[in-house]
């Protein structure tokens, strides 16, 4: 089943983002649950949220993997959704 995990990071976050970046892409390449991800940009630019598309058994699954994510555990985000998503393209 696929979930859209939607998040904004907290305003002035960028640095923990960026901090913390290299231990969430190691986080999505040994978890081997997201089919595409990829960072919100802003006006600028700049990175300030994330779209991460997640294949896993159910919404518990989906929510355990949001909640594990080094960019969660350091606080990064100000709001998170996650929402069944059904592929149609791509």
């Amino acid at each position: 089943m696929r979930f859209a995990l939607m998040t904004k990071d907290k305003p002035g976050a960028l640095q923990t983002r960026k901090d913390n970046r290299e231990a969430h892409l190691a986080y999505i390449a040994d978890t081997g649950v997201v089919e595409m991800a990829g960072p919100v940009l802003d006006d600028t630019g700049e990175m300030c949220g994330s779209l991460i598309v997640l294949d896993v058994a159910d919404l518990a699954a989906a929510r355990a993997w949001a909640d594990n994510d080094p960019y969660a555990k350091a606080g990064l985000f100000s709001q998170v959704t996650l929402q069944a998503w059904n592929k149609v393209i791509g």
